[in-house]
């Protein structure tokens, strides 16, 4: 029997980057998506749920998503899993990009585990299948669990918007055609957590997210 997945969303950083809390309702174990900093913050959620975090997990190397993550991992005595190893040249230069910002210091990030297509990632008793979706950056990845109907897109798709492509190793085409080739055939029904705003599902996205008319 697989996991019933439950969410919590904690925005972190000056970007209000949605940080994920996701854990198996059967088990109370889970892993963070996402923690691009305010740790305080995200341990005090773990801790309100009481959720035994077993791992982090990484959409891509961006700042505001991956900055706290090698504190975090320390803090926790956990694993990094994701994101693709296209992304390495963002998490190696995550100090000097949090000081570009203004944000807080960060420390460069080796994952324990880079994720590809095809991959598999388990938390408790769920399961996330790994789709590469390059565009919004060259490494980011989606998880997608098929039984629970539900993913975490990173910044590949938001509700009405998508990743921008205007940072290094973006691509637009090359980002419509992951969503549109990947994401969109999970289904109408899959529910999405992207890595800002609200949630929304990829059928709702399908029919009105401007980007993806044709």
């Amino acid at each position: 029997m697989p996991g019933t997945p439950r969410a919590g969303i904690i925005p972190v950083t000056p970007f209000q980057q949605n940080c994920t809390l996701i854990w198996d309702d059967a088990t109370k174990v889970g892993a963070v998506v996402d923690p691009g900093g305010d740790l305080d913050r995200i341990e005090a959620a773990i801790r309100e749920q009481g959720v035994t975090v077993e791992k982090i997990l990484l959409t891509h190397g961006h700042v505001d998503h991956a900055a706290g993550a090698d504190e975090l991992r320390e803090r926790l005595g956990v694993p990094i899993e994701g994101p693709h190893q296209a992304d390495k040249f963002l998490l190696d230069s995550l100090p000097e990009t949090a000081a570009n910002y203004g944000l807080d210091a960060a420390r460069p990030v080796t994952p324990d585990r880079w994720l590809d297509e095809g991959d598999a990632v388990t938390v408790g008793g769920l399961g996330f299948d790994i789709l590469h979706c390059p565009g919004h950056s060259p490494g980011s990845v989606v998880f997608v669990s098929r039984d629970a109907r539900f993913a975490l897109v990173g910044d590949v798709v938001f509700k009405g918007s998508v990743g921008r492509t205007d940072l290094p190793g973006g691509n637009h085409e090359q980002l419509i055609r992951a969503i549109k080739d990947k994401v969109l055939p999970l289904g109408d029904d899959v529910a999405f957590i992207p890595g800002h705003g609200p949630t929304s599902t990829l059928g709702a996205e399908r029919v009105s997210n401007p980007f993806l008319q044709d």
